[in-house]
């Protein structure tokens, strides 16, 4: 093995291992040259059903997802992905096509990024999901308690009455963050900044659907009344 093998095989172990699902040739071939610059080790597939097929073979740390795949398309692909696995996923969108982006994350989806899109942006929010990943899997004796809820960081677990809640890891992270602070409300732009590392753009309605789904999950409370509340025009707050 030549020196630049050996310095190329080292690297790959320091490398995030994703899979980008694209049926666009070119494109994958544009995002993986540029993501394997910038230290992402990068399988491209172009259908879903290799998708499924490589997922059950091998592992990755995050998934890149078009929805407009031929066949099986993306919701698909991610409904099938979910009833087996918290592994974050980030969809990618047609441009203006805002109900996808809501449906994907109301699916599970952890972030979504409109095409065409911008490598170095993709890059971004690849790095802000990762390190999201990494702080919930570092060890951790932290624990939430508020009322009948219980958030355990040690175990990425959620409990209610002792029954367990799943959730992806941006739910997660947003429950995180609002238990910390019962009774205070919280604003969207610190929820997109703290939950999911990056600046809340204009029109993003990112943290309602992730709200929305945390409500759904987790459910009323004994009397009746949401767990989260809206603030209209500020935020959200946990009531403890």
């Amino acid at each position: 093995m030549t020196f630049l093998e050996q310095e190329l095989s080292m690297r790959s172990i320091y490398m995030h291992n994703i899979l980008l699902i694209d049926d666009d040739v070119e494109l994958c071939s544009l995002l993986t040259e540029y993501l394997i610059s910038d230290d992402f080790a990068v399988t491209a597939v172009h259908s879903g059903a290799d998708a499924l097929k490589i997922l059950n073979t091998q592992a990755f740390e995050l998934i890149i997802l078009d929805v407009m795949l031929p066949k099986l398309n993306g919701f698909e692909i991610l409904r099938l992905i979910r009833e087996q696995s918290d592994l974050p996923v980030l969809m990618l969108t047609a441009r203006g096509e805002e109900i996808d982006r809501i449906v994907g994350l109301e699916m599970g989806a952890d972030d979504y990024l409109a095409k065409p899109c911008n490598p170095r942006e993709l890059s971004a929010r690849l790095k802000a999901i990762l390190r999201r990943a990494n702080k919930t899997l570092e060890t951790s004796t932290n624990s939430l308690s508020v009322g009948d809820i219980n958030l355990d960081d040690a175990k990425h677990s959620v409990m209610i009455n002792n029954k367990p809640i799943e959730l992806t890891l941006a739910e997660y992270k947003v429950l995180k963050l609002l238990l910390s602070h019962p009774e205070q409300v919280i604003s969207k732009e610190s929820l997109c900044k703290e939950a999911l590392e990056r600046e809340l753009d204009p029109y993003d309605r990112s943290i309602d659907v992730h709200i929305s789904r945390l409500r759904q999950k987790l459910g009323p409370l004994e009397d009746g009344e949401p767990r989260i509340k809206t603030i209209r025009g500020i935020g959200y707050s946990y009531r403890g």
